[in-house]
């Protein structure tokens, strides 16, 4: 487990400009006057000496002024998209898309040994981004943890870990391949989030993976401030703080050190996604090997809009660079643009937050990280008066937070390499709370088990539906654990010209062997 050193302060306590106040706290204070943001003191005088030390610390820590950076950058330049400048949109160059829907069935085989030779040579590891709580689900546990009534009862975090497993198994097989494959995962969790997740893993002694392959690091945060940009606080011992969105994962993972255990592990190649997509294919050999195939340096899968007003944002060019646009920033006779060539939408490559990357690319991040987006939202964000110290919880929004997203690198890729899959067997979000009938627990169930049912049929055999399969959502009651197949190999062979009846879960190949009729 990697954790981001530290240098604490020489703290000693006192009230400010005393003698008992150590140089190091004196210098602070007179640095934070300087930066417009010595109001954090205000309360100094009467904490405690814990509080003391605890302010002095978490102060210490934060780049002042580079918040002032940021909030000036956010607030006097934003984006050009918040104007309607459609007119520096362009669909994505040919040269640089593809997809497994229009690919022949040898392109995708090529493109998947190249992916799996690459995984064959230790060379690819997964960044899984995994901040988030499961709050709108009901749960205050992290959503990696969630269950979502699959037969297995088997939690997102388990589904992910044994892809990883199985994927493992398939690249070894490669020839030349090394003698004990891996494909390490970096998770990154909040602050909040971070002691249950690894409790978790624990508990469930990583789902069958070496814990030495598993590493965990958090996502970086960023003061609340209020619209002049005045830092607030929580209480009058500590600083208001919000996570700084997933595109804070590039700086966590040079800050943590994980760059560099990337660099020991002589890992090339990265896919990045989100935890909260039941269907992802972790370091899916095909994408690695289409990203591979095309020397990129960052890569983008994206699925087909269903409409031309899906609300979803859409991987295309602006300003002749590449770059994510949310669909409130596209006019509706652009959205509604096809290509002459195939019908299909001009921008109609929906965003879903699977990446890939070379490390050489995340190392250079740093080198334009300045020139980085930052974006605004306005919260209710509780906080202290700072003349009473009064506790404050606002009923209107009076600051904000402030985040970027992962794709705000994309305009900084030198090769970029965009690849369209199938929707429904790559991407079915968990956003909503049971019962909603949109990107919920159901329909994440329904959409694992409707391609289970795919994969038997696909191998040529048949599934018959018993009479007590209640077939929730629709769907036959049919689970393969990922230890089974990955993406529906290796099934052809057992269940060719066979049934195989439902209710059922299929933990193994053996296991398969003996249902199947």
């Amino acid at each position: 487990m990697i954790a981001a050193p530290t240098t604490p302060l020489n703290v000693q306590t006192g009230v400010n400009n005393n003698n008992n106040d150590s140089d190091d706290v004196r210098q602070l204070i007179s640095r934070y006057q300087a930066a417009g943001q010595g109001h954090l003191f205000n309360f100094y005088d009467g904490l405690n000496d814990d509080d003391k030390a605890k302010l002095v610390a978490q102060l210490d820590s934060l780049n002042v002024e580079r918040v002032n950076r940021i909030h000036q950058k956010a607030t006097t330049c934003p984006s050009p998209m918040l104007n309607n400048q459609s007119a520096t949109l362009a669909p994505l160059p040919e040269e640089c898309f593809d997809s497994i829907l229009e690919a022949s069935k040898d392109k995708i085989q090529k493109w998947q040994t190249l992916g799996l030779t690459q995984i064959s040579q230790n060379k690819v590891a997964v960044i899984l981004l995994a901040g988030g709580q499961g709050t709108r689900l009901g749960s205050s546990a992290p959503k990696g943890c969630y269950d979502i009534n699959l037969p297995s009862n088997k939690p997102l975090f388990q589904i992910q870990a044994e892809r990883i497993l199985k994927l493992q198994q398939l690249a070894q097989q490669q020839p030349g391949a090394v003698p004990n494959v891996t494909i390490p995962w970096y998770v990154m969790t909040s602050g909040p989030t971070r002691p249950a997740t690894v409790a978790f893993f624990q508990e469930n002694n990583y789902f069958g993976l070496s814990s030495d392959n598993i590493v965990f690091f958090e996502q970086g945060t960023l003061p609340c401030l209020t619209f002049d940009g005045k830092i607030m606080m929580e209480s009058k011992s500590q600083v208001a703080v919000a996570p700084d969105g997933n595109g804070g994962v590039y700086a966590a993972l040079r800050g943590t050190g994980v760059l560099a255990n990337m660099a020991e592990r002589k890992i090339e190649y990265l896919n990045a996604y989100c935890v909260d997509n039941c269907l992802v294919r972790v370091a899916d050999p095909v994408f690695i090997g289409y990203c591979v195939s095309k020397n990129a340096d960052c890569g983008a899968k994206v699925v087909r809009k269903s409409t031309p007003d899906e609300p979803v944002g859409v991987v295309c060019l602006r300003n002749a660079a590449f770059n994510v646009v949310e669909y409130s920033e596209i006019d509706e006779d652009v959205a509604q643009a096809t290509n002459p060539k195939n019908g299909q939408l001009l921008y109609g490559a929906a965003n879903i937050a699977n990446h890939f990357y070379t490390t050489d690319f995340l190392n250079r991040v740093e080198s334009f990280e300045a020139d980085l987006e930052y974006h605004i939202a306005r919260k209710k964000i509780k906080t202290v008066d700072m003349q009473t110290g009064d506790v404050i919880a606002p009923k209107q929004v009076n600051g904000m937070k402030l985040e970027m997203f992962i794709f705000d690198v994309f305009p900084f890729a030198e090769r970029m390499a965009v690849f369209e899959v199938d929707r429904r067997e790559e991407f079915s979000p968990l956003k909503n709370a049971p019962g909603t009938g949109a990107d919920c627990p159901e329909t994440s169930r329904r959409d694992i088990l409707q391609q289970h049912v795919r994969f038997i049929k696909a191998a040529g055999g048949n599934v018959v539906v018993g009479e007590d399969d209640l077939q929730l959502e629709h769907a036959p009651t049919l689970e393969l654990s990922p230890l089974v197949t990955y993406s529906g190999e290796g099934l052809a062979e057992i269940v060719a010209g066979k049934s195989i009846k439902t209710p059922v879960h299929v933990n193994s190949l053996e296991e398969l062997k003996t249902i199947v009729f």
